[in-house]
């Protein structure tokens, strides 16, 4: 794997998280990789708006802004929906039965409650659904913007209660993908979006009331 998509990669599980510093010496060594190569790297992640460039600082990973993330999480909603419509008219049978096949992971996962499971089958799906689409500007796209939104994604997905709404949604999507219902299937996946995007409206007032509390309580102390 290329350095910037092994980079990428790591940004896109959290292992590097907002606003950590990318220190070139550091990751060369990491990496194995001159540091010329590493500078490259680094240079076509801030092309993605993955990482940022800050002056007699270095890089670091760049920080999304609550609005930014909803704006992200707008753009993906046309995009996704666009390829699951795309999927719709194109699947064929042996793609219905993987589909179905993660649906059915999936709906485990969540019962389980294993939630680290149940996000590698969801982003899987919605590999396989861009996959199945053809659409190959539209999944660049998609890809830069989940990127950007990683850490929105992180603590959406510990919200208590998500899985279960997700998952449903995910299922609603695979079923009118397998009907090659592109209205349903593009419907279904607005609909994720826009529960997704509801969802971190919530996740976004929980934490500014969870932090006015604890400026509240530090105030009175002093």
């Amino acid at each position: 794997m290329e350095l910037a998509a092994r980079i990428r990669e790591m940004i896109l599980r959290g292992e590097l998280v907002p606003n950590q510093r990318l220190v070139e010496l550091d990751l060369s060594e990491q990496f194995g990789a001159s540091r010329p190569a590493v500078r490259e790297a680094l240079r076509e992640l801030a092309g993605e708006g993955l990482v940022e460039r800050v002056a007699n600082r270095g890089a670091r990973v760049r920080a999304i802004g609550f609005e930014e993330a909803i704006e992200i999480a707008e753009a993906r909603r046309a995009l996704e929906s666009l390829c699951a419509g795309k999927a719709a008219e194109v699947v064929t049978d042996a793609q219905i039965a993987q589909l179905r096949e993660l649906g059915t992971a999936m709906e485990q996962a969540v019962a389980g409650g294993d939630r680290e499971q149940y996000a590698a089958k969801n982003r899987e799906m919605h590999d396989m659904v861009h996959e199945i689409s053809g659409q190959q500007t539209a999944l660049a796209l998609i890809r830069r913007l989940r990127g950007q939104n990683v850490r929105q994604q992180f603590r959406l997905a510990q919200k208590p209660g998500r899985p279960d709404v997700s998952v449903v949604e995910h299922v609603a999507i695979i079923e009118a993908i397998a009907r090659r219902d592109r209205a349903a299937a593009e419907a279904a996946m607005a609909g994720h979006l826009d529960s997704v995007i509801h969802a971190m409206h919530e996740v976004h007032a929980e934490t500014e009331a969870q932090q006015a509390g604890r400026e509240g309580a530090a105030a009175a102390v002093s």
